[in-house]
């Protein structure tokens, strides 16, 4: 069984709040539960649902351990891109979970790859996340891509970790920016507060490069291309709101404004996909449009659109 140790940042909010806010993969439904079997405890005293923090006092979890997950395919839609007997490309809809994960058992782009394609997707990711060399997170939509066999994991792993795995996404950024193009080097972290949350950590965190140039202006918004050279999590998201321009949408680092047309995320799309097939060793240039959600949003803000 695992215990974790979290130090509230602030007095006075309740105690499942700040578990689910806090606590990495742990809904506040969840927390209510380990409060009320005692497995929240402060200074040895297990604690109550509806007590409050203490700045700097801290709460440890005893978390269970984690229930046998079986995969099951599910007949969920997918907008293939590109696929052949090696791999298989899709343009991700928002909302769409990459893989199996506490909170989310099943629905997920696993679930679907393995109705799509059989049996026939590389294991080395494990159980969970069969055919997975990269993902994006459920509120990001675009392209992602699956292996379907251990050689071809192996070749796309590789590419991704010396950055030939080429992945341009477009997003909507709050604010107007001053230069038209930049880079945003700074190593990103699990924040040390909000598990849920990543953050620039110039001590502990790990190298992080996104590429930034703006396509559009207008309406205080800026229509952005981000170019990735590391992929760490929520690396665009947390990169931009280092630099004063959080993503439209975006609940986590700030994005949230009024004018953010109905948006239940981040405004980012994975748009262009570039490697090399790991058999043929051709160069696979991949592009999925605009989706129209995206598109709706660059016309209320007066932007030029491209589709």
């Amino acid at each position: 069984m695992e215990i974790l140790t979290l130090t509230p940042d602030r007095d006075g909010e309740r105690i499942d709040a700040f578990l689910a806010r806090a606590a990495p993969d742990l809904t506040r439904s969840a927390a209510q539960k380990l409060l009320e079997r005692g497995a929240v405890t402060c200074a040895g005293k297990p604690l109550k649902k509806n007590e409050r923090t203490s700045a700097n006092q801290p709460v440890q979890l005893q978390l269970p351990e984690p229930a046998p997950v079986e995969l099951v395919p599910q007949n969920i839609p997918l907008d293939v891109v590109y696929e052949d007997e090696n791999l298989i490309v899709v343009n991700k809809p928002v909302g769409l979970v990459v893989h199996p994960a506490p909170g989310h058992p099943d629905g997920t782009l696993v679930n679907a790859l393995l109705y799509h394609c059989g049996e026939s997707l590389s294991g080395i990711n494990g159980e969970l996340r069969p055919g997975i060399v990269h993902r994006i997170d459920r509120d990001t939509s675009g392209l992602i891509v699956a292996a379907k066999n251990d050689r071809a994991h192996l070749a796309l792993a590789a590419q991704l970790q010396d950055h030939s795995l080429a992945r341009t996404y477009e997003a909507v950024a709050v604010g107007n920016f001053k230069e038209d193009t930049g880079t945003v080097d700074a190593p990103i972290g699990r924040h040390p507060i909000e598990r849920k949350r990543m953050a620039v950590d110039w001590k502990h965190g790990r190298p992080a490069v996104t590429h930034w140039m703006v396509l559009h202006q207008g309406r205080g918004c800026s229509h952005i291309q981000c170019q990735l050279e590391t992929g760490r999590t929520h690396q665009i998201r947390v990169h931009m709101a280092h630099i004063g321009h959080p993503l439209l949408g975006d609940p986590v680092y700030g994005g949230v404004r009024k004018g953010s047309f109905g948006l239940t995320g981040q405004c980012l799309h994975a748009r262009r996909l570039r490697f090399v097939h790991p058999t043929t060793g051709e160069t696979m240039e991949l592009e999925c449009p605009l989706p129209a959600w995206f598109l709706d949003v660059l016309r209320k803000l007066d932007m030029g659109v491209n589709p």
